[in-house]
């Protein structure tokens, strides 16, 4: 009795002792990530200033031209005066609305194209060169015929964004929903499933990282959509600015309204990459 509660003692201080040094091994990890983390963005913020510096002294030295390429300090002045009457938020309001309009439904509409062509193998037969055909067209040239089917307005610009994002959607949703191990389906099968508890507890979920991906796609693609269509038809927005801007030789007005395009764009982005690791994170 006596050497088998000393060999559990044994047996209990060495546990202990082995979660106490992966815990310490934990923390020295996470201290180490922590670190790489906070000189990754100290880098990237020290390459942005040390740019946007050079960029300074290149447009007031002459080193490049300052009628094309601008320099920080004007572009901040030109925005902080249409902030000021109000002009620029018009333009950023429509812009962005619009691209959010253009992303969700391209989604949506991807994503259940998809679904429909895999719940039916012959029409998935059917129609694949049609939509490899699809996506090899340059959608901005179909443009044109958007303004003419839907007028010259909103309707034609996001005509325009959903070209481009849901012909994309459909194309990686419905491979991801192919490349489906075809083992969880027969299991399904066996126990009764039809084909839409299939879909709903197999397809679904297995390719919800893919569909999760997606959306960070989409919002680039979506900003592409806006813009374009925005230089064809809008008379408000940040590609009307961009061409206005062209227009009349004010080259700090275009690069100003790229600024915010990128700077709109990046935080749209982040929101989605937010909502994906919350989401991921539920599963």
């Amino acid at each position: 009795m006596k050497d088998e509660a000393v060999k559990q003692l044994c047996t209990t201080e060495q546990a202990g002792f082995t979660a106490q040094l992966a815990e310490q091994e934990l923390g020295r990890f996470r201290k180490n990530a922590r670190r790489i983390t906070w000189i990754a963005r100290f880098t990237q913020l020290l390459i942005l200033v040390v740019f946007m510096v050079w960029w300074e002294l290149a447009g007031r030295l002459q080193w490049i031209d300052a009628l094309l390429f601008s320099y920080p300090s004007r572009i901040a002045v030109l925005l902080y005066s249409k902030a000021v009457d109000g002009s620029i938020f018009i333009h950023l309001q429509v812009t962005i609305w619009e691209t959010i309009i253009g992303f969700v439904l391209g989604t949506l509409f991807g994503t259940a194209a998809a679904a429909i062509i895999w719940w039916s193998p012959f029409l998935s037969r059917v129609l694949d060169p049609y939509i490899v055909v699809l996506n090899s067209l340059p959608k901005v040239a179909l443009g044109p015929l958007f303004i003419v089917a839907f007028g010259a307005g909103q309707f034609a610009i996001i005509a325009t964004t959903l070209s481009l994002t849901v012909i994309i959607t459909l194309l990686v949703v419905s491979n991801s929903f192919k490349e489906v191990d075809s083992n969880y389906s027969k299991v399904v099968k066996i126990f009764g499933g039809t084909r839409g508890h299939i879909f709903q507890k197999v397809i679904l979920p297995a390719t919800y990282p893919t569909i999760l991906s997606t959306l960070k796609v989409n919002v680039g693609l979506s900003w592409v959509g806006v813009i374009v269509g925005e230089f064809l038809v809008s008379k408000e927005g940040l590609g009307y600015l961009i061409i206005y801007g062209f227009q009349v030789f004010n080259f700090t007005l275009v690069i100003g309204s790229v600024i915010l395009i990128a700077i709109a764009a990046a935080v749209m982005y982040q929101g989605v990459a937010f909502l994906e690791r919350k989401l991921m994170g539920r599963r």
